[in-house]
């Protein structure tokens, strides 16, 4: 059995230990990641290769001095590698534009 590569995609993250063929992949494909790295849970994985992440943050007003919380929905490319579920808490990396709505992709699992 030969052992696939793994490319490197410039940040301190580590691989996943499954391999898959898909050229949307970070990590065995051809997708360069840039920008921003955001964490989040994932909501919804109902789409085909695609998960829903909710990030949660607070905001400040300044008019009151006071912080509000605030959510996002931010839909990314899920690889096979990665195949991250419901419930799970990820890292989310930016990338070019893959679809109308997407422009993340789950690079790590962290829970």
């Amino acid at each position: 059995m030969t052992k696939q590569k793994v490319r490197d995609i410039g940040y301190d993250i580590k691989p996943p230990k499954d391999f898959c063929n898909d050229r949307l992949c970070p990590w065995h494909g051809t997708l360069p990641i840039r920008g921003k790295i955001l964490k989040g849970t994932i909501v919804s994985d109902k789409m085909q290769s695609t998960v829903t992440v909710r990030r949660d943050y607070l905001h400040f007003i300044t008019k009151y001095e006071r912080y509000e919380k605030r959510k996002s929905r931010i839909p990314a490319h899920n690889p096979k590698c990665i195949s991250a579920k419901k419930g799970d808490s990820v890292k989310i990396a930016e990338c070019r534009p893959l679809s109308k709505t997407k422009h993340f992709v789950v690079i790590e699992r962290v829970g």
